[in-house]
């Protein structure tokens, strides 16, 4: 009972999240935290078991880190926005105004996608089927 109890500990309201857990609640896996953990981008102690132990604030920061990973953001630029985030400075501004660039970027990528496919459409609408050869020509020949 004491040992379930511990580990119960160790894995939800106790001393910290071990890694198993922070995958589970991130969706991540746990490569990915332990990368994440290596880059310096999670803060992380070791139990007295040797096993990393990480504060429950590591599910939000990595919901930022997945957001702007997905926006290309440099591992090193990432580590400098989780260090101002956590001595408490606001650099909200900053990170909104690239996350409206992305979004302006997607958009552009959209319209320019929906401007290929209206061709592509257009062109296979037009397409004639030609029968697989061309009048005159040998079959097997494909020479034009």
């Amino acid at each position: 009972m004491l040992m379930a109890q511990s580990s119960q500990e160790a894995t939800s309201e106790g001393p910290g999240l071990r890694i198993g857990e922070v995958a589970r609640r991130s969706g991540l896996t746990v490569k990915t935290v332990r990368y994440y953990c290596d880059q310096g981008l999670l803060q992380t102690s070791r139990s007295p078991g040797g096993y990393r132990v990480f504060a429950a604030e590591c599910i939000e920061e990595l919901e930022i880190i997945r957001a702007l990973r997905a926006m290309d953001v440099p591992i090193p630029e990432l580590v400098r926005i989780l260090d101002v985030r956590r001595a408490g400075v606001c650099n909200c501004s900053v990170l909104k105004t690239s996350i409206a660039s992305k979004i302006d970027s997607i958009d552009a990528r959209i319209s320019d996608l929906v401007t290929m496919k209206s061709e592509l459409i257009r062109l296979l609408s037009s397409w004639q089927d030609c029968g697989g050869t061309k009048p005159g020509a040998m079959p097997g020949n494909l020479s034009p």
